[in-house]
């Protein structure tokens, strides 16, 4: 395990108490019980630099990724290729947004690593005033009240086309508190996103395990005699919607695994549709314990990915474009046959899948054929437990990162809006 420690706020050094939820914008009280409410204009100005695109001369694309995570790069290009006569400059410290579906957040703070890259037109840029600290705005542009402002300002008959003027984005009113409380709030939220980060970097560091682990198994086995899936296993695909069912008068609403639920070596489970179908088919579909679910497509990472139900959910069913492989011989453990589709059948799937139009799938055929190791039982067993013990770690750290970002966003939604306020004997707020 690492050796970072978790905080609490208890172990901030400037204490922390809960306030009544601010009143609506634009109201006295909420000057009186929050921090003022002012049009980002007031604070922030539209500053824009713009650079002729020349042949011969190398510029570094940026684009801006939704809900305030931040820039990307997207390469390197000649001056001389771009049908673009000027292109913006962004600069440290400079507020960067998107005009084009503003409604999703493309908004964020310049790093100083993607200081003297180039955006076009469709993305202005903001020079921050003395009472803003950028890394506070940073926070800001990550914040869904930022993102609702925008959203209710954008302008366009069709959705994905709606932009966001870099006037409207000045008209927003926000509450802006005093340099030395952003600085507080910038402290408190950097130590949380520290944890998450850590969290998810040893999370990851377990990922690059269990892959190499799977290696090692496939190397370890690799001269043993194989047998096809469908000789000790019943594959069956799931659910496929037919309008005439709904007009039966036996339907009931079961829950329903998707793609979307179904991930290597683990299920999200945290999202799981409703659905209905008949009662026939709700019985013959049922998932059991132990039952290998695995992807018959999508992208490469997609194909053939899986993990073992555990009844987690009553009544569940799957949809067709998800295989259950149910084992049927006593000889073969369904953690050990997950694992192996996880890890050998990877690549395997992928040689023997069809491509079509860039997406990667397989039959049930493909899959009945697909050679699991004959081994013995005890040998399944001792790779299925190494590997899932780095699993049951892995999905620990993950959730407890899912679970720190929840609490962080009410944590920057309080602070933000000063439902959460700080204070300090420093300080008269």
């Amino acid at each position: 395990m690492s050796d970072w420690q978790q905080i609490s706020l208890g172990d901030l050094e400037a204490p922390v108490r809960r306030k009544p939820a601010a009143p609506p914008q634009g109201s006295r009280a909420s000057t009186n019980d929050g921090y003022s409410l002012r049009p980002l204009g007031e604070v922030m100005r539209l500053d824009i630099q713009r650079t002729p695109m020349k042949p011969a001369t190398t510029y570094r694309l940026a684009g801006v990724l939704n809900a305030g995570q931040g820039l990307v790069a997207k390469g390197e290009f000649d001056g001389g290729d771009t049908g673009y006569a000027a292109m913006n400059v962004l600069r440290v410290d400079q507020v960067v947004m998107r005009k084009l579906t503003a409604w999703e957040g493309p908004i964020t703070v310049v790093p100083d690593e993607f200081d003297g890259f180039v955006v076009s037109n469709e993305f202005p840029t903001f020079t921050l005033g003395p009472e803003l600290m950028p890394d506070w705005m940073r926070h800001v542009c990550r914040s869904p009240r930022l993102w609702t402002e925008m959203k209710n300002r954008v302008s366009g008959t069709v959705q994905r086309r709606k932009r966001l003027t870099p006037e409207q984005l000045l008209q927003i009113q926000l509450p802006i508190p005093p340099r030395e409380v952003q600085a507080r709030i910038v402290e408190i939220l950097d130590a949380v996103d520290d944890q998450i980060t850590a969290l998810d970097a040893e999370a990851d560091a377990l990922d690059d395990l269990w892959w190499a682990l799977g290696r090692e198994m496939a190397a370890a086995v690799t001269n043993e005699a194989s047998v096809p899936l469908a000789s000790f296993c019943d594959i069956s695909g799931g659910l496929t919607k037919n309008k005439k069912d709904l007009e039966r008068p036996d339907l009931v609403e079961v829950p329903y695994l998707r793609v979307a639920n179904v991930h290597r070596h683990h299920l999200d489970l945290s999202d799981v549709a409703m659905i209905q179908t008949t009662q026939a088919k709700a019985d013959k579909l049922r998932l059991r314990a132990g039952d290998i679910l695995m992807n018959e497509g999508g992208d490469k990472d997609k194909l053939g990915r899986g993990h073992v139900w555990e009844d987690q959910i009553p009544d569940c069913i799957h949809q067709n474009h998800v295989f259950r492989v149910r084992v049927t011989d006593r000889r073969f453990d369904p953690y050990f046959v997950s694992a192996w589709g996880n890890t050998f059948g990877r690549e395997w799937f992928e040689t023997f899948g069809t491509q079509t139009t860039g997406i990667a799938s397989i039959n049930r055929a493909t899959l009945s054929r697909f050679p699991v190791p004959d081994i013995q039982l005890s040998v399944q067993q001792d790779w299925a437990g190494r590997l899932g013990a780095i699993v049951e770690t892995m999905d620990s750290l993950r959730g407890q990162a899912s679970s720190l970002r929840a609490t962080r966003a009410s944590l920057a939604a309080g602070l933000l809006d000063r439902a959460i306020d700080i204070k300090s004997a420093e300080l008269e707020v």
